[in-house]
């Protein structure tokens, strides 16, 4: 396992990003691992040093995306906002932001496990996962002889 782990930080130190994008290795890198390497294990670390490079990239766009998701959803999290956000011509409709919610929410799980550091804060989120969650049930929560609120 280490003259892999070799191989792969050797490979990464030499290789360099080609026109199509695929990590390639200047020639005199690649015949001097030829010495200790089939081409077949030299190709294997250019494409699993390239897809490492691809997830590296791929979680921090994702954590960034869903830093700004958090922050837009929380401030739905209010209830004035959240009474807003569920009218009827609302500039998105109450169940796109409950699927975007439930993604993010999902996202955010994954995120967890790859993050170093402690993720964004999501104290308004939290408050719309839980308004959606009791969308629709307030009635049945609310004593009987308490009259609907305006707009039910």
């Amino acid at each position: 396992m280490g003259r892999i782990v070799d191989l792969l930080a050797e490979v990464v130190a030499g290789a360099e990003e080609g026109p199509d994008g695929k990590l390639v290795l200047d020639p005199d890198d690649w015949e001097r691992l030829r010495g200790d390497w089939q081409d077949e294990d030299i190709e294997d670390m250019l494409e699993l040093a390239r897809n490492s490079l691809y997830q590296t990239d791929l979680v921090e766009a994702a954590d960034s995306l869903s830093a700004r998701l958090l922050e837009w959803l929380g401030e739905l999290g209010g209830e004035a906002a959240f009474r807003d956000a569920s009218q009827r011509g609302a500039a998105v409709a109450i169940e796109t932001v409950a699927q975007i919610a439930r993604r993010v929410e999902r996202l955010e799980e994954a995120l967890e496990a790859l993050r170093d550091e402690p993720g964004p804060e999501r104290a308004g989120f939290d408050d719309l996962q839980e308004r959606l969650m009791n969308r629709g049930i307030e009635r049945l929560m609310r004593p009987a002889d308490l009259p609907d609120l305006p707009g039910e």
